[in-house]
Parts: structure tokens; C-alpha cells; sequence
């Protein structure tokens, strides 16, 4: 675990730090200044460069490389799209209900993720939402769900909502015994500890750089298991998502062999200048580190809030990053915070605390403060 004077060193990167309680990360991961020398880096080059696009492309495929080693995959099983929305349409797109028409997905699903499945009905798809209990989603009750006319089953890694964390191992297992597909929305999670994708067996893989990722909104990446890709064909297409890029071949559909025929339009070329930085840092930070940090901020966070009889909606039991309280007024208790430099978010009865590495204990301690001082906007245990 990194030592108080190596987190006080990463904090002097965050210009925010300085002036705020930054527990905001599962909206918006802080801005460091090497997403700011990224972003120089950027407009530098487009005012330098005779030919920028030459020099663009290979910032882009060097974001896919990047990436893929962060996440354990190969660079052909990423796509770089610009929302974690248009990588699961894209997958969507591509499959077929005819024999499979049912999607289970717990409630607990990022809106965007059940929006999708549900726009494919028009397509024959059935979906199926399981239940929560007690801020929980058990394993069994996929077991139950999950049959031989499954064809996917989307799963978040951390709810937005309540900080609750998939059991991924067993609902794999699962899915895939009933020869259903797994695409899991790591976009809560990515960025506070190590990722192996391979490791997991998930088939499909989506996130984004905008929250621990410490990157700016308008670039996700989409992770496609390599035996998977050339049976799949999305209807959204693009040019990019072609074998030949530069053929220009307007009469000629020949779709790209790796996990760029996923792809849309023209890369997000500034954002992958400010996003690789955050990646950078994250690895050079060590993510061990980074998820040992945000454990040991959850655990004493929770154990604040406990003492002080606070409702969560988080298991005990949480890791983090993300811990939802319970209010009787969220939006109050929002206010509350923030006019004491506390930056929080909240989501239906929850208001969320976001931990990530460059957070401290100072942080733990005035968020714990501000939240005595307005007891009677929470719900109590």
C-alpha cells in the first residue's frame, strides 16, 4: 500500500485536491495535470504536424495497445468507441433472437445497458429484469433465470446505485453452461484495482475514461473475446470497422478480422490524448495499490458511518469504491456537502461517496464531519 507521503505527493497532481473533498469519482474522476499535458499534447500537434491524421492514428492504435495490457487482453480484442452506449449497441446489433430470445439483467443495471436491450425488442429479443433483495441481486436467482434460450446476460461489475458487486465467477459459470453469452459493464470499477479480463471469462467487456479511468467523457473501450469477433456483424458500421480503412470503397462492406469492426465513426483523437496519461499514472501507481488505498478509505468510511447509526445501502462488507448512504433527502444532503467542499452525487434515495487513490483519510474525516452535523437528512440504521 502506498505510504501517506507518496499519497500526498499523487494529490499535489490533482489541482481539485487543494481546494475540495473530491469523493465525486463515480461521476467524474478528478483532473490531474498529466490529463492537462495531454491535452497540450494534443493541440500542440494538430498546430505543428503537416500531416496530423498520420500522426493521430498511431496515437490511436497506441491507446488500444495500452489498454489491452491493462485489462490482460490483446490489442485485436479492442475496440475504442466513444461510450460505453455505443459499444454494447454495437454488440447488440450483431446478434441474433430467433433461437435465443431472452437478456436477463438484474435491476441494478446502469440505465443505458437496460435502454439497449430493450430498444432490441422490435428485434425479438424478451428481456428479463431479475429482482434485487436488500440491495443485493443473489446468485441464485440468475441460476434460476438463465436457461437455454439466454442469449446474453449483461452484468455490471459495481452498481451505480448502491455500490453492490456482482459475484462475476458464478454468473459466468452459469451463462456459459447454458451457452449463454456474458457482457459485463465494468465502467464503476475499472480503474480501482487490477483487471484481467481472461481471467474472468467474460465474452464482452465495456468501460470508459471518464470516472477512475481519470480520463475525460467521449471514449470507452469495448472488449471482444478474439474466438467471438468474425461471428459477429453489427449492423452499425462504420468506416473504421473496415479491413481496408483507406480503400474507400463505398460499394465493398469487408469488415475488419479484430475487434475493430465494432468501431464507429472517426476516433475521438483529443480525447485519447488526455486519456492515455490517466492510464499511464494509473499504472505507474500500480493498481494493487490503487485498490489497496480505496479499501482502506472504504473501510474506515464505512466504519464511520456506522458509529453513527447511518443506513447504507453498500454491503458491509464493500471494498468500494463506491459507497451509497441512504437519505431522506439526497438532494439536500448534496447541497449540504458541497457547501462545505464535499463533492458527492446522489442517485434516487442514495447519495454516493466515491473513494479513489489520490483520497485520504483527511477526506474520510471531513466527509464523516459534515455528515453528523445533518443526521436528520439520513436514514438511520
Amino acid at each position: 500500500m502506498l505510504t501517506d507521503e507518496q499519497v500526498a505527493s499523487l494529490r499535489s497532481r490533482f489541482p481539485i485536491l487543494s481546494e475540495k473533498t473530491y469523493l465525486y469519482n463515480c461521476s467524474q474522476g478528478a483532473l490531474s495535470d498529466a490529463a492537462i499535458a495531454g491535452m497540450e499534447a494534443f493541440t500542440d500537434s494538430w498546430r505543428k504536424s503537416s500531416a496530423p491524421w498520420n500522426d493521430w492514428m498511431d496515437v490511436y492504435e497506441a491507446m488500444r495497445g495500452e489498454f489491452a495490457r491493462f485489462i490482460h487482453a490483446s490489442p485485436d480484442e479492442i475496440a475504442l468507441v466513444t461510450s460505453a452506449s455505443a459499444g454494447i449497441s454495437a454488440i447488440a446489433s450483431a446478434l441474433q433472437f430467433a433461437q435465443r430470445p431472452k437478456v436477463v439483467m438484474g435491476e441494478y443495471e446502469f440505465p443505458t445497458m437496460g435502454q439497449i436491450w430493450l430498444a432490441q425488442q422490435t428485434r425479438g429479443a424478451h428481456i428479463q429484469f431479475l429482482p434485487g433483495e436488500k440491495h443485493a441481486i443473489p446468485t441464485e436467482t440468475y441460476e434460476r433465470a438463465i436457461d437455454e434460450r439466454t442469449s446474453i446476460v449483461p452484468l455490471t461489475q459495481v452498481s451505480f446505485l448502491n455500490g453492490f458487486r456482482s459475484d462475476i465467477a458464478s454468473i459466468v459459470r452459469l451463462a456459459h453452461n447454458k451457452g449463454a453469452f456474458v457482457f459485463l459493464d465494468g465502467y464503476q470499477d475499472c480503474g480501482t484495482r487490477p483487471i484481467d479480463v481472461k481471467a474472468m471469462d467474460v465474452d464482452f467487456y465495456v468501460t470508459g475514461t471518464l470516472k477512475y479511468l481519470l480520463g475525460p467523457p467521449g471514449l470507452g473501450f469495448l472488449y471482444v473475446k478474439r474466438s467471438l469477433i468474425e461471428s459477429l456483424t453489427p449492423s452499425l458500421t462504420s468506416w473504421m470497422a473496415q479491413r481496408d480503412v483507406f480503400a474507400f470503397d463505398t460499394k465493398k462492406l469487408d469488415m475488419a478480422p479484430a475487434a475493430r469492426r465494432f468501431e464507429g465513426g472517426s476516433p475521438s483523437i483529443p480525447n485519447i490524448f488526455a486519456a492515455r496519461p490517466g492510464l499511464a499514472l494509473l499504472t505507474e501507481i500500480g493498481m494493487q495499490n490503487v485498490a489497496d488505498q480505496i479499501a482502506h478509505l472504504t473501510r474506515n468510511f464505512m466504519q464511520g458511518t456506522r458509529a453513527l447509526g447511518i443506513a447504507a445501502k453498500t454491503p458491509d462488507t464493500s471494498a468500494g469504491p463506491l459507497v451509497v448512504l441512504r437519505s431522506t433527502d439526497p438532494s439536500a444532503l448534496v447541497g449540504k456537502l458541497a457547501a462545505k467542499g464535499v463533492m458527492v452525487s446522489a442517485r434516487q434515495d442514495g447519495v454516493r461517496f466515491s473513494f479513489h487513490v489520490y483520497n485520504n483519510l483527511d477526506d474520510v474525516n471531513m466527509a464523516l464531519s459534515v455528515l453528523q452535523a445533518n443526521l436528520h437528512l439520513l436514514a438511520r440504521t
